[in-house]
């Protein structure tokens, strides 16, 4: 698979590899890695969120407003 860079995306890349002593390269594909695993993550996340929603495990506008109010008031 080939990535390709439009010259600004390409010179920003370098630049930040050089200034950490690495290869463009390697820091590429770092880079993929780590939007992979948040990605998964995050889809993960939706999919349990979902499922709560589902089973009724909510909380309504006025409930999160409620325990809001009374967080900030036992702080005073």
């Amino acid at each position: 698979m080939e990535v390709h860079l439009n010259p600004e995306q390409a010179s920003r890349l370098a630049q930040l590899a050089s200034d950490r002593g690495r290869d463009a390269d390697s820091l590429a594909q770092e880079a993929i890695s780590r939007y992979l695993e948040e990605e998964a993550r995050f889809l993960e996340a939706v999919k349990l969120g979902e499922s709560q929603l589902e089973r009724g495990e909510y909380l309504t506008h006025e409930e999160v407003g409620s325990r809001i109010e009374r967080m900030l008031k036992s702080q005073s």
